[in-house]
This record gives C-alpha cells, structure tokens and sequence, in this order.
C-alpha cells in the first residue's frame, strides 16, 4: 500500500517554489544595461538536485560569470523550461530530458559530462543488521522511501527492481511508504528516521558527511546513471553558459564533480 496522500502537496509546493526562484534568478540575470559585456552578466543554472554539492562548489570559483542555480528534480526543471523558463545551463540526473528538449528545440545538443551509481541507503545509527543487502527490503516491517517515477531517480530505481523476481519486487513495492518528487526528498525522509531504506545516488550518500551510509546494489542490477547538460535556446549569457559546461568536462567543475564522487562519463 503506498501513503502518498501529501505526496501531490509536495511536488505541486517544490514545483512552485523552484519556478519562484527561477524567475527571480533571471531577473537578477537580466538586471544591467545593454553595454555590459557578458561577463559582468550572471549564468543561470538549472541542476538536479543531486548535483546541488557538486555545483555549488564549482560556481565558487567560476569567473567568467556570477552562477546562479535553481535545484530540483530534473523533470521539474524540464517542465519550467517547456512552459517559457529560459535559464542558461539545464543539467539533468539523465540524459533522457536534455534530449527530449533538445528534439522539442528548446535547448542546444546536449552533452554527457558525469555518471554516477545508485546504492540504497540506511541511517548510519540504524540497526547495523536491519538492512544489508536488497533481499532485507522483502520484510514486512520495513519503510522504503523511492523517487517518484518522472524523476530520474524514480526512474532508475524502477530500472533496478524491474530486474528483481517478481515476488520480491513486489514484497519490495508493497514496502514502498513515500515517493519523492527528487533525491533530496529521499535524504531527507532517511535522515529524519521517516524512512528505513531508499534509493539514492552514492553521491548524495556522501553528502550527508556521515549521516547516511551506503549499500552497494549487485552489478546486475546497477543501471547505468548519467548526467546530460545543454545550453538553454535564447540563453542570455550563452558565452558563460558554454564556459561553465567546458568546466563541467575538463577544469574546476570536473574537479568538483570529483570531489564530490561524482564519475566521468561513460565511454
């Protein structure tokens, strides 16, 4: 049985409140007179929430423009960008909506510039013996928090049981107390005790320092986790834009994406 009964508040609320900060990231944006040349211009960043860590660190030292991000889930910041939100970098947890916006032509080709891995993840002051492997998730008493199946994390998870047994993937389902509209939902509800197990990347693991602990998932049922990003069509500094995605790939930002755990792209 799923409790989801917030679950649409949620998503409506996070909705809500990334377009606002958006907006108010592009007006800052768009603030100066005409004469300034694009470097005295702020870049908007629209990221997964994954990447929140990762990214924050890489804008600290970006120079050629203020970076100004808005995290949420991907598919959040996708749905902004289809009804007019125009930011000038959108980096998604897959590469699935940079190439679904890019055939829609609302952004550039797009690029894969990360990967990352999925694990499931306890409360480091958990029971040590509650949760070790996926098998532990077919009891009855436990609470599991996933993603919800737009966000790619939702997305990925489903990827995972898919190749599950049926009667365990649906022992597993049947566990399944809350889906998150993005990763750092999932966090959350692990480190408020809300949840005894979710799915999330090994990043976010790390980004707890400490808090969270990781649980390798068996190779055979890793997917494969990449990150796409694209400049945004009508980009008002597309000469930043085009500087902070080359970081992403080679300098200060692949340094940060490191850093944080993140990998390099697949071959």
């Amino acid at each position: 049985m799923y409790y989801l009964g917030t679950f649409g508040v949620r998503r409506s609320l996070g909705h809500a409140l990334g377009a606002l900060a958006l907006v108010a990231a592009l007006a800052v944006a768009g603030c100066g007179s005409d004469d300034e040349n694009s470097s005295s211009k702020g870049v908007v960043v629209s990221a997964a929430a994954s990447l929140k860590t990762a990214l924050t660190g890489y804008g600290e030292s970006f120079s050629q423009a203020e970076a100004q991000f808005s995290f949420a889930g991907s598919d959040e910041l996708a749905a902004q960008i289809r009804t007019g939100a125009k930011p000038d970098v959108f980096a998604s947890a897959n590469t699935k909506l940079p190439d679904e916006l890019f055939a829609e032509k609302l952004v550039e080709k797009p690029t894969v510039f990360a990967s990352n891995r999925l694990v499931l993840a306890v409360p480091s002051d958990s029971d040590s013996d509650k949760v070790r492997t996926i098998d532990d998730l077919t009891r009855g008493e436990l609470s599991v928090a996933i993603g919800a199946p737009a966000v790619p994390i939702g997305a990925y998870t489903r990827k995972v049981l898919a190749r599950l047994d049926g009667a365990d993937r649906k022992a597993i389902l049947t566990n399944v107390k809350t889906e998150e509209p993005d990763v750092a939902g999932i966090s959350a509800k692990l480190q408020q005790g809300a949840a005894d197990a979710g799915f999330i990347y090994f990043t976010d693991v790390e980004a707890t320092n400490g808090k969270l602990k990781a649980i390798e998932l068996p190779a055979a049922l890793q997917p494969q986790v990449s990150y796409g990003v694209a400049i945004v069509k009508g980009a008002r500094n597309r000469e930043a834009a085009q500087a902070f995605i080359d970081g992403l790939l080679n300098g200060a930002g692949a340094n940060a994406l490191r850093d944080a755990g993140f990998r390099p792209p697949p071959p």
